[in-house]
């Protein structure tokens, strides 16, 4: 895709306004311009065969530029459609109108407007919301400007209003096994610790004492870290100490991600926005592949009749790895909670399912791939 971005660039930069040349509608208002200012002289001191040349003038050099401007233009435009023609040789699959009836249209309307609030464009939101007519509640809009008021806060190093909604929703982070809490509280520990200088521990060890002791049991370990990262003041000698880590800004800026999650959870919604995951599975190549694999097996006129699998795997990034991606070796398959992934005395991992087929009288099961013999019971469980 560089190279069509690279074409999209300079079609931008031409028709932008802060363009290398003069943009058309300067061009315009200047020709306007210059027609009044003509005008203003004809009325006052009549015509003069200076006055009509000078016009004259004035359009030619603007049509130049204009016309200039618009082969540039449609150059850059050939050349970013000749770029997409290169990249994408093969048409765009023809399918059928999947939102059709008018409850698939208003729940793709929904996720729409939902997805603009979510990710903090209230105004197009709202616009999108009073021309589409979908229902959004008030409630729901009224969390999500909460949650990117928060959100603004943490990324201007505010956690108080984060911290009033963490101890407000106390049971539920506790619920989770969320450290939300206590993190935004050793945010704001590390912050007294190196605010002053000359070093003073002592605000932030007595805040330590009101706040971080009462999740001392769950989080001892880090805890005892924290304290001990006194005796290395001044931030600098830290910086150069096992303690290393406590000074980086990621401590703080880290708590961005961690409290969207857990605001989102609350509200029973995924950590990750559902239409930005859509678009960058099915735009990283997923649609594509799919695509080809439907062309594949029209040509060998073969049916693919699993309505919960794929025909063909699906490489996808760490984040968008829901389920477990176990394929067995031996019969093809991926795995299921119902025909999980099992792991023999050898270390050879293979299908419930295969596992059982490859069993013999008296429990035993020899691998499949190498000599080694082991009982049916024997196997364990893999978790991907």
């Amino acid at each position: 895709m560089d190279v069509p971005l690279k074409e999209l660039d300079k079609l931008e930069n031409v028709t932008a306004p802060e363009g290398k040349d003069s943009p058309v509608l300067d061009t315009l208002n200047s020709l306007l311009r210059s027609l009044g200012e003509i005008k203003q002289s004809l009325e006052s001191d009549g015509a003069t065969s200076s006055s009509i040349q000078h016009l004259q003038f004035v359009v030619d050099a603007k049509k130049r530029t204009l016309d200039e401007r618009q082969k540039e233009a449609y150059s850059c435009m050939v050349k970013f459609g000749k770029s997409l023609d290169k990249k994408f040789t093969s048409s765009l699959p023809a399918y059928t109108d999947l939102f059709s009836s008018e409850s698939s249209k208003s729940a793709l309307e929904r996720t729409i407007a939902l997805h603009f609030l979510r990710t903090g464009h209230f105004d197009i939101a709202e616009t999108f919301i009073d021309e589409s007519g979908v229902n959004i509640s008030e409630s729901s809009r009224t969390q999500f400007e909460e949650l990117h008021g928060i959100l603004k806060a943490l990324r201007d190093q505010d956690i108080t209003p984060a911290l009033d909604w963490a101890k407000k929703h106390r049971p539920f982070l506790q619920s989770r096994g969320s450290p939300l809490e206590f993190y935004l509280h050793r945010s704001r520990y590390l912050h007294l610790l190196f605010s002053s200088y000359p070093p003073d521990p002592l605000p932030a060890i007595r805040y330590a004492q009101s706040s971080l002791q009462p999740f001392f049991v769950e989080h001892e370990t880090e805890f005892k870290r924290l304290m001990a990262s006194v005796a290395y003041l001044p931030i600098r000698k830290l910086q150069d100490s096992p303690y290393a880590d406590l000074a980086s800004p990621s401590m703080h800026f880290d708590l961005v991600l961690l409290f969207a999650k857990e605001y989102c959870a609350s509200l029973g919604m995924s950590r990750q926005v559902p239409l930005r995951v859509v678009g960058d599975i099915g735009g990283g190549g997923a649609l594509a592949r799919i695509e080809k694999g439907r062309k594949v097996m029209r040509e060998r006129k073969s049916e693919w009749s699993q309505t919960d699998e794929l025909p063909i795997e699906i490489p996808l990034p760490p984040e968008n790895r829901y389920h477990s991606i176990f394929a067995c070796p031996v019969s093809k398959e991926q795995s299921t909670e119902t025909n999980p992934p099992m792991m023999m005395a050898c270390g050879h991992v293979i299908s419930k399912d295969s596992l059982h087929k490859l069993g013999k009288p008296g429990g035993r099961v020899k691998c499949p791939y190498c000599p080694t013999e082991s009982t049916l019971s024997n196997a364990l469980r893999v978790y991907f």
